[in-house]
């Protein structure tokens, strides 16, 4: 070979190389994931947990219920063999497991975004500073704030959505429709972790958080505050939830003192006196009042049926869904109030 020719490749510049360009996230969204992962990691954890959980339940109630029809043990009469109760036995503390942990926990699922992931997430911004910082990056307030609840809000409506509908068909499929747990929709921890309700709730409680974390700016204080403030919006509406939908009202013998349909809400009962008036019970035990409820006949009740569960739990939604756009209007007129004085604190 040529000696020409090897000089000619050697003196021969190679083309230059284009960089390599790796895509690399950023920008707004990139920061709210990077300053909220740890949350949204918890809540990626609770979901898994929780969702395995329920599956696992409802298909080993569901393999367990297949056992027991088949051994002719399906009736409750048949419980009391030795045969059938061995059967029984591991439905019942399946169900009992739904009832006395998970749904506990699926409650406490608002109560703790509100106050561990909304309370913090602004009230820390403002107790280090980082918002002034942001806000001089040419950033406006309001797109700042938009980016930073945006990943939140969206895992926390992802989150709710599917706990929701997974106990909620493990509710239907497993629990209130069989003999072998006592759990009616309207009992104090079943009610607030079925349906759309569990939802409207996780999003209210993150809403609220983020507006007390603004508001005090202290995340301990904020926190505690979230806390104390959803106790109180909860016990407000369940004081209040009987009145969401018209009851019903129907008369009883004398000796029945409980005659609402099964799974119902019994909201009140009382008698009917001889001149036609209907009273409460504590009318009769007045002790000035006593005489008049001799000779009573009939008793009334008044009561919620179980068709009414979804119209209740509707307006209990649309009331959450109000006071959360009222709490994230206040929150975005604060934030662009405090992006307003920063400005003309700079201009000065």
């Amino acid at each position: 070979m040529s000696t020409n020719v090897l000089a000619d490749r050697a003196t021969t510049a190679a083309p230059p190389r284009e960089p390599r360009t790796t895509p690399r996230p950023g920008g707004l969204l990139w920061l709210s994931w990077r300053q909220s992962r740890t949350a949204l990691w918890a809540i990626a954890v609770l979901v898994v947990t929780a969702s395995a959980t329920l599956l696992w339940l409802h298909f080993t109630v569901q393999s367990l219920m297949a056992d027991l029809h088949r051994a002719e043990c399906s009736d409750i009469a048949s419980w009391s063999n030795a045969g059938c109760q061995g059967m029984v036995g591991p439905i019942i503390r399946r169900t009992s497991l739904y009832i006395t942990w998970l749904q506990p926990v699926l409650v406490a699922v608002p109560l703790l975004i509100g106050m561990f992931l909304g309370a913090p997430m602004l009230a820390q911004e403002y107790e280090r500073g980082t918002v002034r910082l942001a806000w001089t990056q040419s950033v406006s307030p309001l797109r700042w704030l938009t980016a930073r609840i945006a990943l939140p809000g969206l895992a926390v409506l992802a989150a709710g959505g599917v706990l929701a509908v997974l106990a909620t068909w493990v509710w239907r499929a497993d629990i209130g429709g069989r003999p072998f747990a006592f759990d009616p929709p309207f009992q104090g921890l079943t009610y607030p972790g079925l349906g759309v309700v569990p939802v409207a709730w996780s999003l209210f409680a993150l809403a609220l958080g983020l507006l007390v974390g603004q508001v005090l700016r202290r995340t301990v204080a904020s926190v505690l505050a979230t806390g104390v403030l959803l106790a109180v919006v909860h016990g407000l509406l369940r004081w209040n939830r009987a009145s969401f939908y018209p009851s019903v009202r129907e008369l009883v013998p004398h000796n029945v003192y409980f005659g609402q349909p099964t799974n119902a809400w019994l909201v009140d009962r009382g008698v009917v006196l001889q001149d036609g008036r209907w009273v409460s019970d504590q009318f009769c035990w007045d002790g000035d009042r006593t005489r008049g409820c001799e000779g009573v006949t009939n008793n009334w009740i008044e009561y919620h049926p179980v068709g009414h569960f979804v119209p209740i739990q509707l307006v209990e939604t649309g009331i959450l869904v109000a006071l959360t756009v009222v709490a994230l209007t206040v929150l975005f007129l604060r934030v662009r109030r405090d992006g307003n004085s920063l400005r003309a604190t700079r201009r000065a």
